[in-house]
């Protein structure tokens, strides 16, 4: 009864109500626009080809919300903003204006987003001369993407102007959703491209299933106990914490005393969020991407199909060395020694400064094998699924743990302001909070 009266609330008071209806339309927007089909190109054949083919397409199309199958006018999706924020955000540690600027508090993070937008534009740019020339070679039997009198430098800047067009409005609705709406814009637009294509895997798993034997039955309710454990895995590993003790000493400032205080040092189990399998994944494809350039790389690709032992194998490594390298850039056990010093706080036993470094940069460095290690698992279940059952990708993997890692920010900033204006949050008033994990799509921007 309290999740009802919680979701009552939800239309009770104004500000919640408007933003709820502002993301909603603007998420309506971007589907829309996903079935606008660019200029002088042939969806029907792209989407045989998608069909046909797999892979590499299948995960970029997956992205893109299907925007690449229409060959829309967003067909790059969001990918070149996010490409761009998690490169920035790498270079903020090793250049030194960049970082000046990211400690340099609002004025700094809106100067890192403007090189986070010519960034966008950018890539976008590459991305869409690239494209537009693959467009051009791809044929499902005597039909074409591309018409042969449409072919040349006329079609490759039209489709580069248009993709690139498509990118900057869909990062400019992600950018308005975060300010006037509810949740991550730019994370909510990659759950909603994921979400919208679920009804058609679901479809397509129940003809795979009417396809098989008398034992269909059987086989679903086994996929739906596994999925369903998938998810609350997922849940019980993002919400999970290792709590560092902290104790504050008794402070003097002027004439008043300030007793000390105990409170705790939170470090997520999956620090580094779903960065590392897009990593690690976008280097599992690129042989497969030369391979439509340089047929002698036809031979790698082949053998990093996914699904294989070899694939899963290279995959599992790649998650685990992103997910230490992305946490150590993220996550300065240094600077939070640092500050703990400075504001008089310690972990009891452990003497500040270097020491206290030490201490939390060895408990980071267990809990992120474990994070990555639960990466991998959710990861590499869509291969074994997709060999015994022939499901669709979006039941697990990036995918799952975008949608599950979104759901849970955006409910929990939901409860926030059910909290701060005195309703009952969605467990109820004396329930657990709902705690959003740190999204990485927003962690890798600076405006996030």
């Amino acid at each position: 009864m309290s999740f009802a009266n919680a979701f009552g609330n939800l239309f009770r008071i104004q500000e919640l109500r408007k933003r709820l209806g502002f993301t909603l339309l603007l998420l309506a927007v971007y589907r829309i626009g996903v079935y606008v089909t660019a200029p002088g190109v042939n969806r029907e054949v792209m989407k045989k080809y998608i069909e046909q083919s797999g892979g590499f397409l299948n995960l970029l199309n997956l992205f893109s919300g299907g925007g690449f199958e229409q060959l829309s006018v967003f067909a790059l999706g969001i990918t070149p903003y996010v490409s761009a924020s998690i490169i920035l955000q790498l270079r903020t540690v090793v250049v030194p204006t960049l970082e000046k600027l990211s400690k340099e508090g609002a004025m700094g993070r809106r100067k890192i987003t403007q090189y986070t937008r010519y960034g966008t534009i950018i890539l976008s740019m590459v991305q869409g001369i690239g494209i537009a020339r693959y467009l051009e070679s791809v044929r499902v039997g005597s039909e074409s993407v591309v018409p042969d009198d449409a072919r040349g430098w006329g079609f490759r800047l039209l489709t580069v102007a248009t993709l690139t067009a498509g990118t900057a409005f869909i990062m400019w609705l992600g950018e308005q959703i975060t300010e006037r709406g509810i949740g991550n814009g730019i994370s909510l637009i990659i759950f909603a491209g994921i979400v919208a294509r679920l009804p058609n895997a679901v479809i397509q798993t129940w003809q795979t299933f009417q396809n098989k034997s008398n034992d269909s039955g059987s086989d679903i309710l086994v996929l739906g106990a596994v999925m369903l454990a998938t998810i609350g895995f997922i849940v019980y590993v993002e919400r999970g914490q290792r709590r560092i003790p902290v104790h504050y000493a008794k402070r003097v400032v002027g004439r008043q005393t300030f007793s000390g205080q105990s409170t705790h040092l939170p470090l997520k189990v999956n620090t580094s969020g779903v960065i590392p399998p897009i990593f690690a994944s976008s280097v599992l494809m690129f042989p497969a991407t030369v391979a439509t350039w340089l047929p002698s790389f036809k031979g790698v690709a082949d053998s990093l199909q996914r699904g294989g032992w070899i694939y899963d194998g290279f995959y599992v490594i790649g998650i685990i060395f992103f997910a230490y390298f992305y946490t150590s850039v993220t996550f300065n056990p240094v600077d939070v020694a640092d500050n703990l010093k400075k504001y008089g706080g310690y972990i009891p036993g452990i003497r500040p400064g270097k020491k206290t470094a030490d201490y939390i940069d060895g408990v980071l460095s267990r809990i992120t094998f474990g994070g990555a290690l639960y990466m991998s698992a959710v990861c590499v279940l869509p291969g074994i699924l997709a060999a015994k059952y022939n499901v669709p990708f979006q039941f697990g993997g990036t995918a799952l743990l975008i949608v599950v890692g979104v759901a849970l920010d955006t409910v929990q900033q939901i409860e926030s302001h059910l909290i701060t204006r005195h309703y009952e949050g969605f467990t109820g008033p004396r329930g657990p909070r709902i705690r959003g994990r740190r999204d990485s799509m927003s962690a890798a921007g600076a405006t996030a």
